[in-house]
C-alpha cells in the first residue's frame, strides 16, 4: 500500500498520529503531519485505515 496525504488540506489536528504512530508524525511547530514512511507494512493497514477514518478533513488516502 501507499499513503498519500493531501498537505494542502491537513490541518495538523494529528488524529492519524495516534491511530498509526508508525506511520504519521507532526512536524516540530505541531501544525503539519509529516508521512513517516510512505508504503508502510502490511501489517499496518488496519491503523492506517484508522487514521484515514479519523482525519477530520479527509486529507489522507491508500493507494494498492
Amino acid at each position: 500500500m501507499k499513503i498519500q496525504i493531501e498537505y494542502g488540506m491537513c490541518d495538523g489536528h494529528g488524529e492519524c498520529v495516534i491511530a498509526a504512530p508508525e506511520v504519521f508524525d507532526l512536524n516540530d511547530d505541531g501544525d503539519e503531519v509529516i508521512l513517516l514512511d510512505e508504503n508502510p507494512a502490511e501489517e499496518l493497514r488496519n491503523k492506517v485505515n484508522a487514521a484515514i477514518k479519523l482525519c477530520p478533513v479527509a486529507a489522507i488516502r491508500i493507494e494498492g
